[in-house]
């Protein structure tokens, strides 16, 4: 399993790393595994500004439909264009390619809350 050390993590498997002002948000590796093959990505928040926490979109795997919670305040900038016909790009690439949207922080974002690489391996092996 991969944790890459450039992103944050939430407690409820999402990734974040930021690039500049724009931050990148996926799912890890270990949530992407235990759904299994992800058929469809549905996220109507483009335009929209979330509070930390709050739910982005879905994903949907064969048999159930997942919640996609926002790591930080933010504004949803765009979502990836390439799953609508490719999901699967989620489960072989979830750091890189199956990216899920991007997101202009909020001045107020506090990264500091989420979870380091060890503190996220950690809460996946208790």
């Amino acid at each position: 399993m991969n944790f890459p050390t450039n992103v944050k993590y939430t407690k409820e498997h999402e990734w974040i790393r930021l690039e500049g002002d724009v931050a990148y948000v996926g799912i890890t590796d270990y949530a992407q595994e235990q759904l299994g093959d992800i058929v469809f990505v549905d996220i109507q928040t483009e335009g929209e500004t979330l509070a930390a926490d709050e739910v982005f979109g879905t994903i949907e795997v064969v048999k159930t439909i997942s919640d996609l919670f926002l790591p930080v305040a933010g504004e949803v900038l765009e979502q990836n264009e390439a799953l609508a016909d490719q999901p699967e790009l989620v489960n072989k690439d979830p750091y890189g390619e199956g990216w899920l949207i991007k997101v202009k922080p909020a001045a107020d974002a506090d990264f500091d809350s989420l979870l380091d690489a060890e503190a996220y391996k950690a809460l996946i092996n208790e």
